[in-house]
């Protein structure tokens, strides 16, 4: 059966992580959660001092990337990949709500794009992959065989956010996380570089009232039909 690249853009919160992680451990595909790679850029500029009240020190980030590089391991206990930050496993740390609130100013600046999209497309080269992000089926991999956009209401990813984060035992706070919601769903769809939309041959699916399973089902009948296809 051939290989193919599966690209799974969207919102954020609305489960494209989940879906991508299924559908990659159901037909072997290597998984790489893309949002976790500007997480872990966001919080290696919060660990060195790099936002300022004037906002980002974009000077001094851009001299430091080449000293940020990120891996995925896979976590056989929990059945997903966790996520390296320069060898360090940071997948706790890039959930936090510090990290959410912070990481779309440092999504919209061109060379942390420019340098996460070469990292993702490196990941990539080989085929037999499933990626999801903002701009996975428009920049990352425009030639991608299978593209998806997820969406559902502000109002329902912020809830699955704020059951995520308490199911973890972490503090919660539902309309703080609505307006987290909602604020990067502004900056994600009106950024300069890469900015969020559906490409022109993704399949949208509006997962706002489909269970897990359902979605699961749904996307692997979608990989079914493009390999056999």
């Amino acid at each position: 059966m051939k290989k193919i690249t599966i690209a799974i853009d969207g919102h954020s919160s609305c489960g494209k992580s989940t879906m991508a992680k299924d559908l990659a451990r159901e037909v072997g595909y290597v998984y790489v959660d893309t949002g976790a790679m500007y997480r872990s850029v966001t919080l290696f500029a919060l660990r060195n001092g790099l936002f300022t009240e004037d906002g980002i020190n974009e000077e001094e980030l851009r001299r430091r990337m080449p000293e940020i590089q990120i891996s995925f391991k896979f976590n056989s206990e929990m059945g997903r990949p966790d996520t390296y930050l320069n060898g360090e496993l940071v997948e706790k740390d890039i959930r936090t709500m510090e990290v959410s609130n912070k990481v779309s100013p440092i999504a919209t600046l061109g060379f942390v794009r420019e340098a996460m999209v070469a990292q993702q497309q490196q990941m990539g080269k080989d085929k037999g992959v499933v990626m999801d992000g903002r701009d996975i089926g428009t920049t990352v991999f425009p030639d991608a065989e299978l593209k998806i956009f997820v969406t559902a209401s502000a109002e329902v990813r912020a809830q699955r956010r704020f059951d995520e984060l308490k199911a973890k035992g972490m503090e919660a706070d539902y309309d703080d996380i609505l307006k987290n919601v909602q604020e990067r769903d502004y900056i994600d769809s009106h950024r300069e570089v890469s900015p969020l939309r559906k490409a022109d041959d993704a399949i949208e699916l509006d997962n706002s009232h489909m269970t897990i399973p359902e979605q699961k089902q749904w996307l692997l009948d979608r990989f079914n039909e493009r390999v056999k296809g």
